[in-house]
């Protein structure tokens, strides 16, 4: 495996969607440039413990197991980076990913995958585009279970369903839901048949993980986790980053 240097970043509070970095204390930095960008990463791979790293800098200095994460936005340098996952049993590489990461701009890397088929999934956590004014809860998904070539997705919070067909490894857009209780589903055929009921709250924006069960025996499963909470008209959020090991909900 290649040899990462370890570089933590401790962000404290830090404001998304626009606001910048303020929390950062330059100090945490090789250079005096306060500008970065926002990073969580996720193990989705059912069949292996991952380290994760960034142009040659290890994100996470303990493996992160099959449904764990990153724990919160890491700060990270922007511009053209190479996110790398590997196996941290055989020291393998599982994919490579070039990725331009802007100034100011949030971000969730996913690895997804099984039996020597592995792809990182990147994508923009597009937080600007959502009004914390509204009162609203926010949900997406990723499509993460093993073998499904598309899958029928759906959200029902009271009224009439939030429906999508979603090719293994896509992300949906966040879905303005109304606070309370919804449920999501995940059909394909015969073979994926699942649904779990969540509690959602108002300016809370979440990502749903639809997965692969722990077992064969088990096709699938739904987990999620808290992005975090919207402040204001300003659509603003702020959270915690601890790079750590946490388990998925």
């Amino acid at each position: 495996m290649k040899k990462f240097q370890l570089i933590t970043f401790s962000m404290g509070v830090m404001l998304l969607a626009g606001v910048l970095l303020t929390a950062c204390k330059k100090s945490n930095f090789d250079n005096t440039n306060p500008e970065v960008a926002g990073l969580m990463s996720f193990n989705l791979v059912r069949d292996k413990s991952v380290i994760l790293g960034l142009s040659g800098s290890a994100l996470n200095s303990t493996p992160l197991a099959f449904t764990n994460y990153t724990g919160g936005y890491q700060s990270i340098y922007p511009g053209n980076r190479t996110f790398e996952s590997y196996d941290y049993i055989t020291q393998d590489s599982l994919a490579t990913t070039a990725f331009a990461f802007e100034v100011n701009k949030y971000y969730s890397a996913f690895v997804v995958g099984s039996e020597g088929a592995y792809q990182n999934v990147i994508v923009n956590d597009n937080f600007d585009s959502l009004s914390g004014s509204s009162g609203k809860a926010y949900v997406r998904y990723i499509n993460a279970i093993d073998g499904s070539v598309s899958a029928a997705v759906t959200i029902t919070n009271g009224g009439t369903p939030v429906s999508h067909n979603a090719a293994f490894a896509s992300v949906s857009e966040f879905t303005e839901v109304n606070p309370g209780d919804i449920t999501i589903a995940v059909n394909e055929g015969s073979s994926i048949n699942a649904s779990r009921t969540i509690t959602v709250e108002q300016k809370t924006v979440y990502t749903v993980l639809l997965l692969s069960g722990a077992a064969t025996a088990d096709p699938a499963q739904i987990k999620y986790i808290t992005n975090g909470t919207l402040d204001g008209e300003t659509a603003g959020q702020r959270t915690t980053s601890s790079a750590k090991s946490v388990s998925i909900n």
